[in-house]
């Protein structure tokens, strides 16, 4: 696929990704180089392929639309590692590969003799990304790592829900999805280092590692001072008022951050200028002491008018504002549209669908043509052949013997 459309190459043009991972870390990681150009390789087994293929629930023409959502502009190839013949095709890949993403468990890649050294031996530029629930190192080395496991462990869902109920995990997996771009930032980095002559490496990252990175200010604020962070539903922690408040149609969500946007609120939108002379709520940590009586003041102005009113109100005050959205409304609004966030994509069986486009937008830079989550083994015969140097006999004899699959 052509990775130079538009006034500038994409920056990963001619960039090779051998993506063994599964599920959605890895995986993630290869759609955020992918969308930077790079030839995005999923090297997945004969049989099954990657296991969201089997997430059946919601499908798209009976295809997994987890699979098809997180997998667009990448080529499969379809190789048995444990079989002989399958582990040396591969190894002819990564002769003329630029990294290698797994997400295996470690030691797994080891006992197939595919590990770093040795796959550095034979291509020394080498970047080799290993994704795993706990890391390389540590007591926990042999332990499955998942999303919910890592929200839980890492002190995330101990800061989400309301004070007094149970901790609650974040709906999307998050963890995982910051770790595909963890990795996706390390090796872009590591790209740039080989491009200036140096020597390839081994990238490692860990979902445990990726959930407590994600506390930032709350973890620095904990280790510094000693203060463990508890849970305050919707409340923003840090400033007052910030929360989500009922208009009479619905929720909408207000973010009043700065003193200015305080009194911009209290004298230009709630027309409450008696507020900034109570002294529970003069000064910012007044307000978050007296969070309750605030939120209860404001919750009675804000039932009285539809949330377009006080979204409206709070913006042109120059305090954040918006809607609470379900997810349908969020993928249907009219700056969705303006912006062009959605484009069509195009699957050989299931046909169009569309899907979100990476936030990162390179200007003079035309994006490449979306292209559809790829079958199975779509892109066997062609990599073995370009990358892998393999003759069609090679080829032939390869998917006869079950170490290979080309799709229909």
């Amino acid at each position: 696929m052509s990775a130079t459309t538009g006034e500038l190459p994409l920056p990963l043009a001619g960039v090779t990704v051998l993506d063994l991972s599964r599920v959605l870390a890895g995986p993630y990681c290869g759609l955020m180089l992918a969308d930077m150009g790079a030839d995005v390789i999923k090297i997945e087994h004969p049989e099954g392929g990657d296991d969201t293929r089997s997430f059946l629930h919601p499908n798209l023409e009976g295809i997994s639309t987890y699979f098809l959502t997180i997998n667009r502009n990448k080529r499969s190839v379809a190789l048995d590692l444990k079989a002989p013949a399958g582990k040396a095709a591969f190894l002819r890949l990564v002769a003329n590969a630029d990294v290698v993403v797994e997400n295996y468990r470690t030691g797994v890649m080891e006992r197939l003799g595919l590990g770093y050294e040795i796959l550095k031996a034979i291509r020394p530029s080498l970047i080799y990304c290993a994704i795993s629930g706990y890391g390389r190192s540590g007591p926990n080395i042999d332990v499955p790592g998942y999303d919910p496991i890592a929200q839980a462990e890492g002190g995330l869902m101990s800061m989400i829900g309301e004070p007094d109920g149970r901790p609650m995990r974040v709906g999307p997996s998050v963890v995982d999805l910051v770790t595909g771009l963890y990795a996706a930032q390390a090796v872009a980095a590591s790209l740039r280092h080989v491009a200036l002559g140096g020597e390839g490496r081994l990238i490692e990252l860990a979902l445990h590692e990726t959930a407590m990175n994600m506390l930032a200010n709350h973890g620095g604020g904990y280790l510094m001072t000693g203060r463990n962070p508890t849970r305050t539903g919707n409340a923003n922690q840090v400033a007052q008022p910030a929360d989500v408040y009922e208009a009479n149609d619905g929720p909408f969500v207000m973010a009043c951050i700065t003193q200015a946007q305080f009194v911009a609120l209290c004298n230009d939108v709630v027309g409450r200028p008696e507020l900034l002379t109570d002294e529970r709520f003069a000064k910012g940590a007044g307000r978050l002491t007296n969070v309750a009586d605030l939120g209860r003041i404001l919750s009675e102005l804000f039932a009285n008018e539809p949330r377009d009113h006080w979204i409206s109100a709070l913006r042109a005050a120059g305090v954040p504002a918006g809607a609470v959205a379900t997810v349908a409304e969020a993928l249907s609004s009219e700056l969705v549209a303006a912006r062009g966030t959605l484009r069509e994509v195009v699957h050989r069986s299931a046909g169009p669908y569309r899907a979100l486009m990476t936030p990162a937008r390179l200007h003079e830079t035309r994006p490449l043509p979306p292209q559809g989550a790829p079958e199975l083994g779509e892109h066997t015969r062609d990599v073995l052949t370009t990358l892998g140097g393999m003759t069609e006999p090679e080829i032939d004899e390869l998917t006869r013997a079950g170490a290979a699959r080309q799709a229909p």
